[in-house]
């Protein structure tokens, strides 16, 4: 059993007694909640696992992925779905490489590396961002494709109206703003400006998924070993910070961005799935924000009916707060580092490092599910 290790492992409560401190907090939807009262938290229940779009953020979760996927899930197999957006569909396609240990460690690596001038424009990211996603397909593609158990989904948002093909910086800026402004009165707004576009496994027909369930538009193309590494990058371009990523092979023709922007935290009718079919969704917090425009509208937050067979296990505010500068890695990082690079990356670093506690917290919580611990969501 791995057991939490870590100088903020222990805290002292107020009536002096010295109680374990938890690295995650987990949360459970009706359905989900009466299975783990059934069963516990067994892998072979764990049918979907979405990962979020967040950038750094999702660095927290190595080691609990290197455990999950290399040990834990391996250990009951069974075909799984994968769905991630940006840095989640870089998770979730570390995960479907032979040797998801190492997939995870290099993925870490390589995100942690990257280096840029103060001011970096479009070209310089993309620059730096393509033998990025490269050495992170590098020899792989047609294992992830062709993966016993797990299926991969990669989602891209692609640009109509405004955004179907902005033909200047300026231009895009505006359409963005534009796209702000209609997300502002409703998300059906944004949908005459984004579609959905899965790329995904064609083992995996996920009919739960590709079947429309909102107002955006959908499209489902096939993932492909020659489009895998273009449909992972379109996934995580920035809009405004990257080069929009133009007519990936076999999908629908246009400009493609971060699949966040429409679904941020993959907010899905998860509920569709059958009777007994867990979701287990490592989060980087405990709300579910639909996408990447309505961070700023706290009203704005998934269907509950939708979580309801979910398990979302999230880093604790008292494992945040043992964190560089008691926050989990982000964007915000690389302007205040600057040039410093081996400050960010020590950051970093020691922040991966004391996620190791996720991994054991998890661990634990899998061979004794005290549902004591488990919250609603």
């Amino acid at each position: 059993m791995l057991v939490v290790t870590g100088r903020a492992a222990l805290r002292v409560r107020k009536c002096g007694i010295i109680a374990p401190m938890h690295a995650l907090d987990f949360y459970a939807g009706p359905r989900a909640l009466a299975r783990l009262r059934e069963h516990g938290l067994r892998a072979a229940d764990v049918a979907v696992i979405p990962a979020a779009a967040g950038g750094p953020k999702g660095l927290i979760f190595r080691a609990l992925d290197q455990y999950l996927f290399g040990q834990w899930l391996a250990g009951a197999p069974r075909v799984r779905t994968l769905i991630g957006a940006s840095i989640g569909a870089w998770r979730m396609a570390a995960a479907c490489q032979r040797d998801p240990h190492e997939a995870f460690a290099r993925l870490a690596r390589l995100y942690v590396g990257q280096r840029y001038t103060a001011k970096p424009d479009k070209a310089e990211i993309d620059r730096v961002l393509a033998p990025i996603m490269a050495e992170l397909v590098d020899g792989q593609a047609e294992a992830m494709l062709a993966h016993p158990f797990n299926r991969l989904h990669v989602l891209a948002a692609r640009g109509r109206g405004l955004l179907a093909d902005p033909t200047s910086d300026g231009a895009e800026l505006r359409a963005f703003a534009a796209a702000a402004g209609a997300n502002l009165l409703g998300r059906a707004r944004l949908a005459g400006l984004m579609e959905r576009v899965f790329l995904s496994d064609p083992r995996d027909q996920a009919a739960w998924l590709h079947q429309p369930f909102d107002a955006f538009t959908q499209h489902v193309a096939a993932l492909t070993p020659q489009n895998v590494m273009r449909a992972l990058l379109a996934s995580g371009t920035l809009p405004t910070v990257m080069q929009a990523v133009r007519d990936l092979p076999g999908a629908p023709a246009g400009t493609y961005w971060d699949g966040g922007m429409i679904d941020y935290h993959l907010a899905y009718p998860y509920q569709r799935l059958p009777a007994g079919e867990l979701v287990l969704y490592p989060h980087f917090m405990a709300r579910v924000t639909p996408g990447w425009l309505d961070k700023a509208l706290p009203w704005r937050r998934a269907h509950p009916d939708w979580l309801s067979n979910v398990l979302l296990v999230a880093p604790s505010t008292d494992f945040i707060r043992s964190l560089p500068r008691a926050k989990l890695p982000d964007r915000a990082d690389f302007p205040h580092y600057g040039l410093d690079h081996a400050a960010r990356m020590r950051a970093w670093n020691r922040a991966m490092d004391e996620a190791e506690r996720l991994r054991d917290d998890f661990a634990a919580f899998a061979e004794r599910s005290d549902l004591a611990r488990v919250r609603p969501l």
